[in-house]
């Protein structure tokens, strides 16, 4: 069981990675990575017209070693340290609930942990939260076997783990762990002083490599590098940053946990209609009282009370801060993916008609999916259906989908409709589990075919790389180099905007004319910004002529490319 899920995972994400970047988030970690390759500075490189890296660099070592051996980093490459960490994931969550609950409820947590919706987009993009999760996730497991054999050696895989963590995105690498692992301590009646001392050594075991990076990192940076790392991780879990970032109130993260686990959510729907005198049940707990809660963790297993605490603890320590993201609560879904399968597999063996009526929702949806990508085939979808500063992006994207040709793709596409059909077919000869099984059958080829298909033609829908090849065809370096200038970006108080896409696609070659103020060249902004500052700039020797514009929306605005020469003022008002 373990090698076929290993199969199903590496054949139903790795194959799928190859889509162009269409968002700032994917192109601003990749460009370190290449820094890294180009500039050989491993510890503290610039990039974006001379930006730090906002993270500790394990995850851009990852992504340039994947990259080194392809040659170059690509989008591909970019996207591989976080599917392997999806991978490991899934395999984690399978491997430590089989030996100690059941085969079959450990398999159907690893499938809810490939298959729900925000595990599974985090392992196709190139951002450091997925590696995050996968290290999280496999410290806190390795501190649950530290427990089962006595507490008595320390830990050593699971400092080494959080050492990688914290080398990935902070002290939040040993904190989690840390935390999760004290609080079932503490609910197992460990002495609070053996507890925290033996976990505070392995916390500050786990700081030793971060803090040798973070000594070179100011050799490097100084008092900037300081600054920037003690907005991100002191700034953001105090609410005290000079910028608002992701404020959110103290339930997004419930809300985003819920859509988060999309599809299995709506089994769990389904699902507490099948539970017999459920408002009876729920009545007789209105009335929380401290001893019921006593009881319940006396009687519980250490499984279930430590897959419990890890999860709420998790769930709370986000909570707190104003800067939310749903993507920070990863490392939480193997925990609640457990009693989330344990449910599922009670309503498959009860015969439960949830199951029945949430697979045949999915096999719907698999039909309907072909149905729109046939309308689309068939020029039924009107192109003056999209409208406003996205249209181009929209239309592109419709016009990807109709232009699908290749053998592999159309299997793709039908895989769904034949597997969403045979439900139908079979699903009077089914049992009850069969059904269950059945239903992630159904979604896992509708991922399939989303990824392989769908996802690119969408996304490549948005990306700017012909921009790019323009830019590089009408803007020779002969003529000088490429600038940008985004009003928000220059008078931002941290996380400042740029064109992460473009300046990729170009080699990390776009410099700041705000803090260069460069001769001649080419300057990259936005309708907006340059009609608010060409006076501006004009006053200051600089002579413009446009060289293209575009319909597209770059941070904002519509994009225009503008050749530049600087002269004195005084010849510019001679010359008028």
């Amino acid at each position: 069981m373990f090698w076929a899920l290993m199969i199903v995972c590496v054949f139903t994400l790795m194959p799928f990675l190859d889509y162009e970047y269409n968002t700032k988030g994917e192109p601003r970690e990749s460009i370190v990575s290449y820094s890294m390759l180009t500039t050989h500075n491993w510890v503290l490189p610039r990039n974006n017209g001379g930006e730090m890296a906002y993270k500790p660099p394990f995850f851009h070592w990852c992504v340039a070693a994947v990259s080194a051996l392809n040659g170059k980093v690509t989008e591909t490459t970019s996207r591989i340290p976080s599917a392997v960490a999806l991978i490991s994931v899934v395999m984690i969550t399978f491997v430590f609930y089989a030996r100690r609950k059941s085969p079959m409820v450990a398999i159907l947590a690893a499938l809810i942990c490939l298959l729900s919706m925000e595990l599974h987009r985090a392992g196709g993009n190139c951002r450091v939260d997925m590696l995050l999760t996968a290290l999280s996730v496999g410290a806190i497991c390795l501190f649950y076997r530290w427990y089962e054999q006595g507490c008595r050696r320390p830990p050593f895989w699971a400092i080494v783990l959080m050492s990688l963590a914290t080398l990935t995105k902070g002290p939040i690498g040993f904190l989690i762990p840390c935390a999760t692992t004290g609080t079932f301590l503490l609910l197992k009646r460990t002495n609070f002083f053996v507890a925290f001392g033996k976990l505070f050594v392995c916390g500050l075991l786990a700081l030793i490599p971060y803090a040798i990076w973070f000594y070179a990192a100011y050799q490097q940076g100084g008092q900037e590098f300081i600054d920037l790392m003690y907005e991100e991780n002191i700034g953001r879990m105090t609410n005290t940053m000079a910028y608002q970032s992701c404020v959110e109130p103290w339930w997004f993260s419930t809300l985003t946990l819920t859509y988060g686990f999309i599809p299995f959510t709506l089994l769990l729907v389904f699902g507490l209609f099948s539970i017999d005198h459920l408002w009876t049940r729920l009545s007789e707990w209105k009335d929380i009282r401290v001893h019921r809660l006593t009881a319940w963790i006396t009687d519980s297993s250490d499984i279930d009370l430590f897959s419990l605490a890890s999860a709420l603890v998790i769930l709370v320590f986000y909570s707190i801060p104003d800067c939310k993201r749903s993507v920070y609560l990863m490392p939480m879904y193997p925990f609640v993916a457990y009693f989330m399968a344990r449910f599922m597999l009670w309503l498959g063996k009860q015969g439960k008609k949830s199951v029945s009526v949430y697979a045949s929702f999915l096999a719907t949806v698999g039909m309907l999916l072909f149905c729109v990508f046939m309308m689309v085939r068939t020029d039924v979808v009107p192109e003056n259906l999209f409208q406003g500063k996205h249209a181009p992006e929209n239309i592109a994207a419709l016009h990807n989908l109709a232009s699908v040709e290749k053998v592999w793709e159309w299997l793709l596409v039908v895989l769904p409709t034949m597997v969403s059909v045979g439900w139908w077919w079979f699903r009077g000869r089914l049992s009850g589990v069969g059904r269950l099984f059945y239903s992630f059958l159904i979604v896992l080829t509708i991922y399939v075919a989303v990824d392989g298909v769908y996802k690119p033609a969408v996304l490549n829908g948005k990306s700017v790389r012909t921009i790019a090849a323009e830019l590089r065809t009408r803007c020779p370096a002969s003529e000088g180099g490429m600038y940008e200038y985004i009003e928000k970006s220059v008078y931002s108080k941290g996380d400042p905007l740029h064109y992460f896409e473009l300046n990729f696609f170009l080699d990390n070659t776009i410099g700041n004319f705000h803090k260069e103020r460069p001769d001649k060249g080419f300057l990259l902004i936005g309708a907006d910004d340059m009609q608010l500052r060409q006076t501006d700039f004009e006053s200051q020797g600089y002579r413009f002529v446009e060289v293209f514009g575009t319909t597209r929306h770059l941070a904002g605005q519509p994009f225009r490319v503008y050749r530049f020469q600087k002269t004195s003022p005084s010849t510019l008002i001679g010359a008028n």
